[in-house]
């Protein structure tokens, strides 16, 4: 999708507001800034890699050229699931990525990422900003040296491909599954033998058999890797990621070097990128979906009693990490509190009014 500066007029007139308001703000620069914006997916995904583009170009637009991010791929840099590191220890000055993928240095990065039964796009977007989620995540990114900005959102995720059906829990023993963040944790506890791989890794474990099922986020996506053609059975809810965010982490300095309107243009960039993304997986997922089940694909759902024993291994999994992490405690008290008081106003209003909808359509 191209942006032009067309589309730009409302944000033109709030950051001339600003501008009024900041005399700091309002000084134009004429500094020439490059950065290098490595990302953790392939060219492939126009969803996912298509949001380095959307920031690159939105901040080129706003600043005549001045301001310039190169995105790279992942592997051109440093491989997908090195961004973290690469923008910590100063190879590049920001990269866009997962939060899910670095659990392993901190456990609390996953509470702005996706939890499983968690926070769908609006709660956590409510968590973010009138919430503690701010606040408590950026203690965690200080840790590490990064500014983090929203820059991405892919909405509610399919459970994923499976070669076999899933009947009860007991089909998870020995499974060797891809996924990412606390995924793995919860299907470990299931028996399941988790392998977090980048994206274009997928495809090629799935057709070898070191895999035997595989999630990644939805249709539109899923089909562009061929999944598909490895396996039949694709399951729903995607009770394991009713959304995932993607950041933009910026190294401290870096930030800090920016002058306040480039600051703002970059922050303005990512928030559109979040838009035009979900936007993206709403339209696209609707279709592929569609064409998918038309060329064979199993649509299945998941039995009570799966979902019933994932829930009982995640908050087992919180639980645990919370014994052992004061950091994760304290957020996991918060964000339990929040989801609590959404899922219940969600009950009263969405998910009712959808339900109705959709009766009413049939």
């Amino acid at each position: 999708m191209s942006v032009t500066r067309r589309q730009f007029g409302p944000v033109a007139a709030s950051l001339a507001a600003v501008a009024a308001a900041s005399p700091a703000f309002g000084q134009q620069t004429s500094e020439v800034v490059k950065w290098r914006l490595t990302s953790s997916f392939p060219k492939s995904l126009d969803t996912l890699y298509g949001a380095s583009a959307t920031i690159a170009r939105v901040v080129g637009e706003m600043t005549d050229g001045k301001f310039t991010l190169t995105p790279f791929a992942a592997g051109e840099i440093v491989p997908g699931l090195q961004v973290l590191d690469a923008v910590s220890n100063g190879t590049v000055e920001c990269g866009h990525t997962y939060t899910g993928y670095y659990i392993g240095k901190n456990p609390s990065f996953i509470f702005d990422g996706s939890v499983p039964f968690g926070l769908t796009p609006r709660m956590h977007n409510a968590w973010m900003m009138f919430g503690d989620g701010r606040k408590l995540m950026d203690e965690v990114y200080d840790g590490f040296n990064v500014v983090a900005l929203p820059a991405g959102q892919t909405g509610g995720q399919m459970f994923g491909w499976f070669r076999k059906e899933l009947k009860t829990p007991a089909d998870f023993a020995g499974l060797k599954i891809r996924t990412a963040g606390f995924g793995g944790k919860v299907f470990a506890k299931l028996g399941a033998v988790p392998q977090q791989i980048a994206g274009g890794d997928i495809y090629p474990a799935m057709e070898r058999g070191t895999l035997d099922a595989c999630e990644w986020v939805g249709p539109y996506d899923d089909e562009k890797l061929g999944f598909n053609k490895v396996a039949k059975y694709y399951y729903t809810p995607g009770v394991m990621e009713l959304e995932a965010v993607n950041q933009l982490m910026i190294g401290k300095a870096a930030w800090a070097s920016l002058p306040p309107r480039y600051q703002a243009i970059l922050k303005y960039a990512c928030d559109y990128s979040m838009t035009e993304m979900l936007a993206s997986y709403d339209a696209k997922n609707a279709v592929a979906i569609a064409r998918l089940v038309a060329a064979g694909t199993q649509l299945s759902v998941l039995p009570d009693e799966v979902i019933k024993a994932l829930r009982v291994a995640l908050e087992s999994v919180l639980d645990e990490e919370a014994a052992q992490n004061e950091q994760f405690k304290k957020i996991l008290a918060n964000w339990r509190s929040f989801r609590a008081n959404q899922h219940r106003w969600f009950s009263i209003a969405d998910t009712r009014a959808e339900f109705a909808v959709y009766r009413s359509d049939r």
